[in-house]
């Protein structure tokens, strides 16, 4: 059987600490603070890059180096057979194109997964790749069945301000200004490739209850199957606010029961960095087995 090690990045949410405990790799994401370069989680904290975001630095997203991607690779290679690489996904970045073409070199060691998933799917996904491995499934035969089942997941998140949209030029400053003035607190969606608007609300209690709503709704259609058999999971991601996220939890445990609520993570810097701070979201996944 094949020694295969399943890598990362560092949108997944896991941390260095985890992914030791996990035996994957995750490679850190890359940010621009004011001109000043940071690795998430290695000289960048969850807390600190929230800092950085309320005091109106100029933050920006980056992708990792093909250097720094290949180096990764070509020391793993030392020691495993093949790589599973799965990076956030194709549509919120290019790092994962970047990664398919560098894949190109390696002769079929390194198969890279567009399974379009971030933050706590692409988690999943994670824990998915690990599961197959141990089932003594190939690279190849783990990447096809991530990206064959890749749709199987879906996120609502309610956003706690529209700064933010409004600074990364995803909002007019007359939308934003309205926005702001009538208390909308949109809800967005990640359904596969892209975030998108889902709805408007004007209070954290209403959007809590739109999520679920939509949620809901995708269980008992897209999901329905999976549902039945007990292959769905729930997960909960926020944005600098761990205890609103903690009661939300709860209330997603007592919407879905007999569905696990896997997670409570924060979301990917990546994503808070265009959303800000204060923002909340239900995500679901098929577990495989």
């Amino acid at each position: 059987m094949a020694k295969i090690r399943i890598v990362t990045d560092s949108n997944s949410g896991i941390t260095q600490a985890e992914a030791e405990k996990l035996g994957i790799s995750v490679l850190p994401m890359p940010f621009l603070i004011d001109g000043e370069q940071h690795f998430e989680d290695i000289d960048l904290t969850q807390p600190q890059f929230y800092e950085h975001l309320r005091g109106d630095a100029s933050v920006s997203t980056s992708q990792p180096s093909p250097e720094a991607v290949k180096e990764l690779w070509d020391e793993l290679l030392k020691t495993y057979d093949e790589i599973v690489h799965i990076p956030m996904s194709s549509g919120l970045s290019e790092s994962c194109h970047t990664a398919e073409r560098l894949a190109e070199e390696y002769g079929g060691r390194v198969c890279v997964v567009d399974n379009q998933r971030i933050s706590v799917t692409q988690k999943a996904s994670v824990e998915d790749a690990l599961t197959l491995a141990e089932q003594g499934k190939s690279a190849a035969e783990i990447a096809k069945i991530l990206t064959e089942t890749k749709f199987d997941s879906s996120i609502y998140i309610s956003l706690d301000t529209l700064k933010y949209l409004k600074k990364g030029g995803r909002l007019t400053p007359a939308a934003a200004l309205i926005g702001t003035i009538l208390k909308i607190k949109p809800v967005l969606q990640i359904q596969g490739e892209k975030l998108d608007a889902f709805k408007k609300v004007n209070t954290l209690k209403r959007a809590k209850a739109v999520m679920i709503e939509a949620m809901k709704h995708d269980f008992e259609t897209r999901f329905s199957d999976l549902w039945k058999k007990g292959e769905m999971m729930l997960a909960v991601a926020h944005t600098d606010s761990e205890e609103e996220a903690e009661l939300f939890k709860q209330e997603i445990a007592e919407a879905f029961p007999g569905v696990p609520v896997k997670y409570v993570d924060p979301l990917s810097l990546s994503v808070s960095c265009h959303i800000g701070p204060g923002a909340l979201a239900i995500a679901s996944a098929r577990v495989i087995k």
